[in-house]
């Protein structure tokens, strides 16, 4: 009668978690699959039929599919180096004894980005970059300098999203890598700052171990949310000028929504789901051997 009472209390807990899980995450994504393996198109819904893996073929052979997905992992590459370096300078700061309040004042300030939704993000980028109006214009104006068209222009508009997102998401990577930082042994650190002087040699073998399961969760989070960045460019450049800012997030709505081809744009979803997986696991095996 226990076990049985026991079970009964387990899946009452778990249970409207696992069914929350199923209608938000697995759901959804069953019907995406679902959906890349026919022709759909919401316009000819009465022609929806089973078409197998042609969806698929159709996006591996499509240039304009990998051109997009080129512009993306260029958006990781350049951002997320930068993101850590930053990220691993504020928190080697935040993390020196002595700060008291200030060190409470600058977490609450690095809270405010992140916590900003993506589209208002979006908007207070396109603000900040107007060739008339913004902010960095200005600055750029105070310096001596003509005003840069940073919207209007292919290779502006994709610097100003790259220096965008890491002005967002820089302070999440501190306070990830400033939490690894608290869980060094006082004593071991304060030996190794006796023992050197270099905070690199500190750095290096004292404090890293301990960063690398943050290094590895900020690689994986954000690597997928780069991957499926869409709010703050899409209000911020609508993945222009012309397709300079078009990453595959917007790739794939643009498919979706636009010329409403739903299984072309699963097919495209379910592609990038897998090479996210792909990306995660890699990142894992390479710096986190620990996990199995």
């Amino acid at each position: 009668m226990t076990a049985r009472v026991s079970r009964k209390t387990l899946f009452s807990f778990i249970g409207p978690a696992v069914l929350a899980l199923l209608l938000v995450g697995i759901g959804p994504l069953l019907y995406a699959v679902w959906t890349s393996l026919h022709y759909f198109n919401l316009t000819k819904l009465r022609r929806v039929r089973f078409i197998g893996l042609e969806n698929y073929g159709t996006v591996l052979t499509d240039g304009v599919f990998w051109e997009a997905m080129g512009r993306t992992f260029t958006l990781l590459a350049m951002a997320l180096p930068i993101q850590i370096a930053l990220g691993l300078g504020i928190a080697l700061l935040l993390h020196q004894p002595g700060l008291g309040f200030l060190r409470t004042l600058t977490r609450l300030g690095l809270v405010l980005p992140m916590a900003t939704t993506y589209a208002v993000v979006g908007l207070l980028g396109q603000v900040m970059f107007n060739i008339k109006y913004g902010v960095v214009n200005q600055l750029i104006g105070f310096l001596g300098f003509a005003p840069v068209n940073w919207i209007g222009d292919t290779t502006n508009a994709f610097i100003a999203v790259v220096f965008w997102d890491v002005w967002q998401w820089t302070p999440f990577v501190a306070l990830v890598l400033l939490a690894g930082l608290t869980t060094v042994p006082g004593e071991i650190e304060e030996a190794a700052r006796l023992e050197t002087k270099s905070w690199w040699t500190v750095l290096r073998h004292v404090q890293l171990p301990f960063l690398i399961p943050g290094l590895v969760a900020v690689l994986i989070l954000r690597t997928a949310d780069t991957l499926k960045l869409f709010d703050m460019v899409f209000t911020m450049t609508r993945g222009g000028p012309g397709a300079a800012t078009e990453f595959i997030s917007l790739m794939i709505q643009r498919v979706g929504f636009r010329a409403f081809d739903q299984g072309l744009a699963s097919a495209q979803a379910v592609i990038l789901l897998i090479i996210t997986i792909v990306l995660s696991q890699l990142y894992i095996r390479l710096f986190y051997k620990d996990v199995r």
